[in-house]
């Protein structure tokens, strides 16, 4: 006798899709027990102010002003930043990527260059470009330099090479095989690396701060410490959080439409 169940579907594959409501309610949730552990007395708010301590001392720094304007600065520096060394690191990256000359002496710097700690190099930068914004600018560019010639340099080589041929075999020109092959087939390891980079900008933007500047993000956090001021502290450090998760988001979306041909 036939069997005429139908055969379930195995061939899902590993896709795993993202939830925003869980992450709203992981968040929400870390929130409330820290909330609840401030107020039962378990966590001591000399050391970690709450989270209701912490959403006053935004408030203030909001209606006062303080807050818009050392956002403003540090938003500027880091967007010039992460925009100057991303499109070097674009342009160095597709070079070794795509040409035996540049690979070799390319990847010679980078690799000599790379593991120096950029937060090491702020105090020298300093004395090169002075302590205005120049040495800043440039600690975030040279930062966020390498990992994208890096992740540029790996999307390039992680792309068919039979795509690459069967466009020269059907006559197609260099230029229109990087366009057309090559730059859609590297652009997710690119947009990856986006998002290291821009962490990576997000926390040399704060060092930078800390050691010459007088409005920033960084500069505020590093007064209200040195003045043990916990929730303008915190309430700083929460900023640069919301940064992260704006920056993150919107990476996000520009992702999902430059790669929804996938």
């Amino acid at each position: 006798m036939s069997d005429d169940r139908p055969v379930p579907f195995r061939a899902g594959g590993f896709a795993p899709r993202e939830i925003p409501l869980a992450a709203i309610a992981t968040l929400v949730g870390l929130v409330l027990l820290w909330q609840a552990g401030a107020s039962a007395g378990l966590i001591s708010t000399n050391f970690l102010s709450a989270p209701a301590q912490i959403a006053l001392a935004l408030y203030r720094l909001a209606i006062s002003g303080e807050l818009w304007a050392n956002l403003s600065v540090s938003l500027e520096r880091l967007a010039i930043g992460w925009v100057a060394g991303t499109l070097a690191g674009l342009a160095l990256g597709f070079a070794v990527g795509l040409s035996t000359w540049a690979r070799s002496p390319g990847m010679a710097v980078v690799n000599a260059l790379f593991p120096i700690p950029k937060i090491a190099l702020v105090p020298l930068f300093i004395i090169w470009f002075g302590i205005g914004e120049g040495s800043k600018i440039v600690t975030l560019g040279f930062g966020v330099f390498f990992p994208t010639v890096i992740n540029t340099m790996a999307g390039v080589d992680a792309v068919p090479r039979g795509l690459i041929r069967m466009g020269q075999s059907f006559g197609m020109s260099r230029a229109a095989i990087i366009r057309k092959i090559v730059l859609p087939g590297a652009m997710p390891a690119i947009l990856s690396g986006f998002r290291i980079t821009a962490a990576t900008a997000i926390i040399l933007l704060v060092a930078a701060e800390m050691i010459g500047a007088e409005k920033g993000i960084g500069a505020f956090v590093l007064a209200a410490g040195n003045l043990y001021d916990t929730d303008n502290l915190l309430a700083g450090i929460v900023v640069l959080s919301i940064m992260g998760l704006i920056v993150s988001w919107v990476i996000g979306r520009v992702e999902r439409w430059l790669l929804r041909w996938r």
